[in-house]
C-alpha cells in the first residue's frame, strides 16, 4: 500500500516551549500549518504515573517529510522521549491540501 501523501503529526511538549517548537517547524517548512492546544497527560515514567499539563502540537505536513520533521523535533525538544505519532489524511477540502503541499514545498 503506497504511504498516504499527507499526514497530521502529533507531539506534545511543556507549555515553555511549545510555540517555538511550532514556529521552528513552520518556519523550516516542515509543516504547513501548526496548532496548539492545552491538554492534561497521564502516563507512566520511570516507574511513577505522572500527571501534568502540556501543550499538543498538531502539525499538518506531507508524508514524506515525517523523517525531518521527527529530526527537527528531537533537536529542539526538552523531552527524552517525545511524543511524536502521525496519522494519514485521508481525504479533505482540495483547497486546504494544496496549500499544505505548496507550503511544504
Amino acid at each position: 500500500m503506497d504511504a498516504p501523501e499527507y499526514i497530521v503529526a502529533f507531539c506534545t511538549a511543556p507549555a515553555r516551549e511549545a510555540e517555538s517548537l511550532a514556529k521552528a517547524l513552520v518556519d523550516a517548512h516542515l509543516a504547513a500549518c501548526v496548532n496548539i492546544t492545552g491538554v492534561q497527560s497521564f502516563y507512566r515514567w520511570e516507574g511513577r504515573v505522572l500527571d501534568e499539563p502540556e501543550r499538543l502540537l498538531i502539525m499538518k505536513t506531507q508524508h514524506r517529510l515525517l523523517g525531518p520533521l521527527i529530526e527537527k523535533i528531537r533537536d529542539l525538544h526538552t523531552y527524552d522521549l517525545p511524543e511524536i505519532v502521525a496519522i494519514p489524511i485521508i481525504g479533505g477540502y482540495a483547497p486546504y491540501l494544496n496549500w499544505i503541499q505548496e507550503e511544504t514545498g
